[in-house]
């Protein structure tokens, strides 16, 4: 058998530390721990000892190591009936200081340790390639007509139908990646208001928004997936996402440079994996954003040559290699550049539903 790398054993070697002798008083279990830490998605005893051999330890999903900061960065994790997670809102300044040193160790020590061997580099999950025949439909928003330019009026001489499509670089962009990993299979793209039923039993990807895609809004409830995108006061410009995470409705906001909000400085972007629920043999994938710079961070992420071997990777160590999955993601602007987000930056994801779970 291999041995487990350094990293990964310092890593074990921490989560028992932290369960040993945070509060030593308290003799924690690991049965305890598995409890405080899983809340309402059961976490095994076993699972939790698995991460804590001093021999042969299991990499713990980066969710989980989150939960461990929030869960140690703060005594009152323990203090209440029965142990478990505060909100990271709730939290006072020292006790969020406490809780961004143990995150950035903590998932430091994960990323060393899950560094790729060459035959992990050779077998690098490709979300983008389908094994079957398809076919694969990319399905945008049309704008409505009083915002869009005179070239997208059919009565132009000039008229050029793409000018009426929401999100034109996001579909671009994913149209292109997903003929060269498929070069065998019809990839269309359609405008909301000319898909036809039978399109919607291959592969399905839904790129972008509710305001003008009531096709997203649908197949996401009929596929169950935890994230709701809802109009906010807070955000004129955009629809925000929601979900409810122990027991209560949080809430995804992007980031501005100033007051008036009129310089976006951080988006949130959606991607999401799981079965098409016209037809179960398919897949039905949503790229999604508060604004077009979160649908654009979204597709990025797995298109991006630079990052996209690192975020597959990150998907397949936390959601299996086929598995469903999604991820609410950090999309920064700098400069007016949609930057590609990285999953394995300590803040590159805001949260993420492990496997099953998005169903």
């Amino acid at each position: 058998m291999q041995p487990a790398p350094p990293a990964l054993l310092e890593l074990a070697q921490r989560l028992r530390q932290l369960r040993e002798q945070r509060w030593p008083e308290l003799r924690l279990t690991q049965g305890k721990l598995a409890d405080a830490l899983g809340g309402e998605e059961h976490l095994a005893a076993a699972t939790v000892s698995s991460w804590e051999s001093p021999t042969t330890p299991k990499l713990p999903p980066q969710h989980r190591l989150l939960a461990y900061a929030r869960f140690f960065a703060t005594r009152r994790s323990v203090d209440q009936e029965p142990a478990g997670l505060l909100e990271l809102e709730d939290f006072s300044p020292e006790e969020l200081a406490a809780y961004e040193g143990l995150e950035t160790e903590l998932v430091g020590l994960r990323n060393a340790a899950r560094r790729p061997t060459l035959s992990e580099e050779a077998a690098v999950r490709r979300s983008w390639h389908f094994a079957d025949t398809g076919p694969a439909t990319l399905i945008c928003a049309q704008i409505p007509p009083d915002q869009t330019g005179p070239m997208a009026k059919v009565t132009d001489p000039n008229y050029t139908e793409l000018l009426s499509f929401a999100d034109l670089d996001s579909l671009m962009e994913l149209h292109g990646h997903i003929r060269a990993e498929n070069p065998g299979m019809e990839v269309f793209y359609k405008s909301v208001s000319k898909v036809a039923p039978d399109e919607l039993s291959g592969h399905v990807i839904l790129i972008g928004g509710i305001i003008w895609n009531d096709m997203t809004k649908r197949l996401s409830e009929m596929a169950n997936l935890p994230v709701r995108q809802l109009a906010d006061p807070a955000v004129e410009s955009g629809e925000i996402f929601a979900a409810e995470i122990g027991g209560k409705e949080r809430k995804f906001l992007p980031k501005w440079q100033d007051s008036d909000k009129s310089h976006l400085t951080q988006d949130v972007g959606l991607l999401a994996r799981v079965p098409n629920p016209l037809n179960s043999s398919r897949t039905l994938t949503v790229c999604n954003g508060i604004h077009s710079r979160g649908v654009y961070g979204a597709v990025r992420s797995l298109t991006d040559a630079r990052l996209r071997d690192s975020n597959e990777r990150y998907i397949s160590a936390n959601f299996g290699s086929a598995g469903p999955f999604l991820i609410l993601m950090s999309v920064n602007v700098i400069e007016g550049i949609t930057m590609t987000p990285d999953f394995n930056s300590p803040d590159g994801i805001i949260h993420q539903w492990p496997l099953g779970s998005a169903r």
